[in-house]
C-alpha cells in the first residue's frame, strides 16, 4: 500500500500558474497599457491572456485580419467600440466579442473614461506583435503605418485594406 500511495514524482515546475495583481509583463503602447497575465509559455503556446486599459478617446489599431488565431475580448469596466467590417458595436462592461480568424476588426475607446479589456488569443501568436510595437516606442522611433503593417505582418496579420 505504501508503494501506491507513492506513485507521483516530485516535480520541477508548478502544475498552475498564478498571477497576481501586481505581476506581469507591463508593455506600453502611446495611451494604452496592457499587463500580460500569460504569453503562451505556461499553456504550451495554446493561449494568451492579457489585460487592457484604454485611455479616454484612444484610437485603436486599423482595421485588421489575423490568419491564424482566434482574438477574444472581455470588457470588464467602461465601454469599447468594436468595429467589425462596416459594423459597429458598442460593448459596455460585461460584454465579449470573439473575433475568429480572417475577420476584419479594430476598436477604441470613445468616451471621456477610461476601459479595461481582458484579451485572449489562441493560440498565443500575437503576443510578441505587442512587444515589437512596444520596442518602436522605446527606441524613439514614430509607430508609422508601415511600421505598424511589417510588425503585423510577421504575426500572420494584415490590415484590412478593403474596408480603410
Amino acid at each position: 500500500m505504501t508503494e501506491e500511495v507513492k506513485t507521483s514524482e516530485p516535480q520541477t515546475h508548478p502544475p498552475v500558474s498564478v498571477m497576481g495583481p501586481g505581476d506581469g509583463e507591463m508593455i506600453v503602447l502611446g495611451t494604452t497599457r496592457m499587463r500580460v497575465l500569460e504569453d503562451g509559455s505556461h499553456t504550451g503556446h495554446r493561449l494568451a491572456i492579457a489585460e487592457s486599459v484604454l485611455a479616454p478617446h484612444t484610437q485603436g489599431p486599423p482595421q485588421h485580419r489575423h490568419d491564424r488565431h482566434d482574438e477574444g475580448f472581455y470588457v470588464l469596466s467602461g465601454t469599447v467600440r468594436f468595429t467589425v467590417g462596416d459594423e459597429d458595436y458598442d460593448a459596455a462592461t460585461g460584454t465579449l466579442v470573439m473575433v475568429p480568424p480572417g475577420t476584419p476588426h479594430t476598436f477604441a475607446n470613445l468616451t471621456d473614461q477610461p476601459a479595461v479589456m481582458l484579451s485572449t488569443f489562441t493560440p498565443d501568436l500575437y503576443v510578441q506583435y505587442f512587444r515589437d510595437l512596444q520596442e518602436v516606442f522605446a527606441g524613439g522611433r514614430p509607430l508609422t503605418p508601415q511600421a505598424n503593417i511589417d510588425a503585423m505582418s510577421r504575426y500572420a496579420t494584415e490590415p484590412a485594406t478593403d474596408l480603410a
